[in-house]
């Protein structure tokens, strides 16, 4: 599922066929705010929470990584590798220049929405 994910600049993503993804695709349109976490992702609370049933217990995010952190209840933007990590899943990718995500030292609202 092809997304857009804006908050100054917009990145070109796409969502997976996993049940985690599809629990974000019924959220959409959602403007959320974001934050950065350790200088290697921002990520946010979505309203409601994403499924894990299906899904692995952990994964790695590669840069580019649209994942959901299920200990957190966070959508999170991956802009540098993270290594696996029980509690991640990936749930997407994102497409581009991903410096737009990178040093962020306040909360912006971001929107992520399906790309018609």
């Amino acid at each position: 599922m092809r997304i857009r994910i804006g908050g100054g600049e917009t990145l070109q993503a796409r969502l997976w066929d996993n049940p985690a993804a599809r629990d974000l695709i019924d959220q959409l349109p959602l403007t959320l705010d974001f934050s950065d976490y350790g200088r290697q992702e921002v990520l946010a609370e979505p309203p409601g929470p994403l499924t894990m049933q299906g899904m692995p217990a952990g994964e790695s995010a590669p840069a580019g990584t649209i994942g959901w952190y299920a200990p957190g209840r966070s959508v999170v933007l991956y802009y540098a590798n993270v290594g696996r990590f029980t509690g991640i899943v990936r749930i997407g990718a994102m497409d581009g220049d991903l410096s737009g995500l990178q040093g962020w030292d306040s909360v912006r609202p971001v929107t992520i929405e399906l790309a018609g």
